[in-house]
C-alpha cells in the first residue's frame, strides 16, 4: 500500500492516572502504540510517522528504528499534531493515514478496507466511522446519500443530528497534496483554540471534492483514554487472539479463563485447559496438554508436552516432556526430549539432556545433567556460596540418590551412584558409588531408660 502513516501520540492522557505515558499502557502483551503501529503495518503501510509530545523520550525508546518521529511540543488540537508532520509528508508518496495511538482494535483489514473506499471514490477525505448504540458525546457523521458533508459535535447538534447513530471513529485518509495545501489553511477561532483535523473536511465540502466514510464494527474503534477502557481493550484482544487459536486447531477448555498475548504461537491439536497464561513470544508446539494453572513467559515448548500447575520462565522445553504439577523454571532452563520435572522441583540455568529425571523436591541450578540422569527427592545443587555460583556437572545414567547435596563446583561422572542423604564436596568418577553417612547406631531401651530418668527428676 502506497501510503504513509500518522500516528496521534502526544497527548497527557491525564485520565489515564498515571506516570507512564497512556500509549505506553500495555493490552494483551502489547503496548498500546505497538498494537497501533503493528496494525499499521500489517496493512501495508510501511512508511509510518509518529507525532510525540508529553513523555516523548519515554515513547522514543520504544518505537521502531524505522519509525520517523515529529514533536508536538504545545497542545492545540489534532489539525496542529498534523502539522508537525507535513515536512515530512513533502517528500512521501500516496495517501496520508491519520489514527491516533491509543486505538488498539482497529485492524489490519479495516484499515486496508478504509482505504480501498479512499482510492474507489477518489476522495480528498475518507472517515473511518461506526454505529454508536448511544452515539452521546461523540461527533456525528452527516451524509448526502454516500458523500460524507459534515461532522459535527454533540454540542453543535440539532435536535435532528443528535439523533444520528453514525459516529466519527477519528481515523481517516487523506489526498496527501489535498492535506498540504489545505494544512495551512485551518484556523483556531474556536473556544478551545485548537485546530481541528475535522475542519479538513469541511473544506473538501466547500471545494466540491469526493468525500467518503466506512463504517466499521464500534467495538473495533474504541479509543483506551482511561483504566476501565484499557480492561476493555484487554478483553477484546484477548477474545480475538483465542477466537484465532480455536480456528487454527487448538482446544481451549475454557475461553473465559484464559489468556494468551498477541506474540503467543500454539500449534493445532494442542489443549489449553482453564487458568493457562501464555505471555510473551511463547510458542507451544502440536499435541501438548497444557495446564489448568500453568503460566508461561517468553518460552519455547515442544510436541507432546504435558503441564500443569507451573511457571516457565525464559526456558525451552523439548518434545514429549511432563512437568509439573507445581514446578518453577526459571530463566536459562533448557529440558531435552522425554524429561521429567515433578512436583516443587525448581530448575535455574541448567540443560537437562533427554530422558532424564527430577521427580520431586528438588533444587537444580547452573546445572548440566547427561542423559537417563534419576535425581533422587529432596536433592538439591548447592551452587551459590554467597559471593559466586558455581556448576554441576552430571553425566549419563548417574542415579542422585534422595536427600543429597551436590556441593558445586562438581562433577558426578558417567554411571556414578550417589548413596541417599550424602553431601558430595569431591568429584565422583565414571561407574562409583559416593556415600557420606554417619555411622547407623542403635540404642536398644534407650526411650524407656529417658522416660524413667524424667520420672525421677
Amino acid at each position: 500500500m502506497n501510503t504513509t502513516a500518522i500516528v496521534l501520540a502526544a497527548g497527557q492522557g491525564t485520565r489515564m492516572k498515571s506516570d507512564l505515558p497512556k500509549v505506553l499502557h500495555k493490552a494483551n502483551g502489547k503496548s498500546l502504540i505497538d498494537h497501533v503501529l503493528g496494525n499499521i503495518a500489517a496493512a501495508g503501510i510501511s512508511e509510518q510517522i509518529v507525532i510525540l509530545g508529553h513523555k516523548s523520550e519515554q515513547i522514543v525508546q520504544s518505537l521502531p528504528q524505522n519509525c520517523l518521529i515529529a514533536y508536538q511540543y504545545e497542545q492545540k488540537g489534532t489539525g496542529h499534531a498534523v502539522m508537525q508532520a507535513a515536512p515530512l509528508l513533502e517528500k512521501a508518496q500516496g495517501d496520508v493515514l491519520v489514527i491516533c495511538g491509543d486505538t488498539p482494535l482497529i485492524s489490519p483489514r479495516t484499515l486496508q478496507n478504509l482505504h480501498a473506499l479512499h482510492q474507489e471514490k477518489k476522495a480528498a477525505v475518507t472517515v473511518l466511522s461506526a454505529i454508536a448504540p448511544n452515539p452521546f458525546g461523540y461527533g456525528r457523521i452527516i451524509r448526502d446519500n454516500e458523500r460524507v458533508i459534515a461532522i459535527v459535535e454533540q454540542k453543535d447538534a440539532t435536535v435532528t443530528e443528535a439523533l444520528i447513530k453514525e459516529i466519527n471513529a477519528g481515523t481517516y485518509f487523506f489526498d496527501r497534496q489535498f492535506l498540504l495545501e489545505n494544512l495551512p489553511k485551518l484556523k483556531n477561532d474556536n473556544a478551545q483554540g485548537e485546530y481541528y483535523l475535522t475542519d479538513l473536511l469541511a473544506l473538501a465540502v466547500e471545494a466540491h471534492l469526493p468525500t467518503a466514510a466506512l463504517i466499521a464494527d464500534f467495538d473495533e474503534i474504541m479509543g483506551v483514554n482511561n483504566r476501565l477502557q484499557l480492561a476493555m481493550a484487554q478483553k477484546y484482544l484477548t477474545q480475538r487472539k483465542l477466537e484465532q487459536l480455536m480456528l487454527d486447531g487448538v482446544t481451549i477448555i475454557n475461553p473465559d479463563n484464559c489468556y494468551v498475548e498477541e506474540d503467543v504461537q500454539v500449534l493445532n491439536d494442542t489443549i489449553l485447559w482453564p487458568g493457562t497464561v501464555l505471555k510473551g513470544k511463547t510458542v507451544i508446539g502440536s499435541g501438548c496438554e497444557i495446564g489448568p494453572e500453568v503460566e508461561v513467559n517468553d518460552s519455547t515448548i515442544g510436541n507432546e508436552c504435558h503441564i500443569k500447575n507451573t511457571v516457565i520462565n525464559e526456558s525451552k522445553i523439548g518434545n514429549l516432556c511432563n512437568i509439573g504439577p507445581f514446578a518453577y523454571l526459571r530463566p536459562g532452563t533448557v529440558l531435552a526430549d522425554k524429561v521429567k520435572i515433578g512436583d516443587f522441583v525448581e530448575v535455574k540455568k541448567s540443560t537437562i539432556a533427554e530422558g532424564s529425571k527430577v521427580p520431586h523436591l528438588s533444587y537444580i541450578g547452573d546445572a548440566t545433567l547427561g542423559k537417563r540422569v534419576n535425581i533422587g527427592c529432596g536433592t538439591i545443587t548447592c551452587n551459590y556460596d554467597g559471593k559466586n555460583k558455581f556448576p554441576t556437572t552430571i553425566g549419563d545414567d548417574a542415579f542422585i540418590g534422595s536427600n543429597s547435596n551436590l556441593v558445586a563446583p562438581i562433577t558426578i561422572s558417567e554411571g556414578a551412584f550417589i548413596a541417599a542423604g550424602a553431601t558430595v564436596t569431591e568429584n565422583v568418577p565414571p561407574f562409583s558409588l559416593a556415600i557420606n553417612r554417619a555411622p547407623f547406631v542403635v540404642k536398644e531401651g534407650w526411650v524407656l531408660k529417658k522416660r524413667q530418668k524424667e520420672q525421677n527428676q
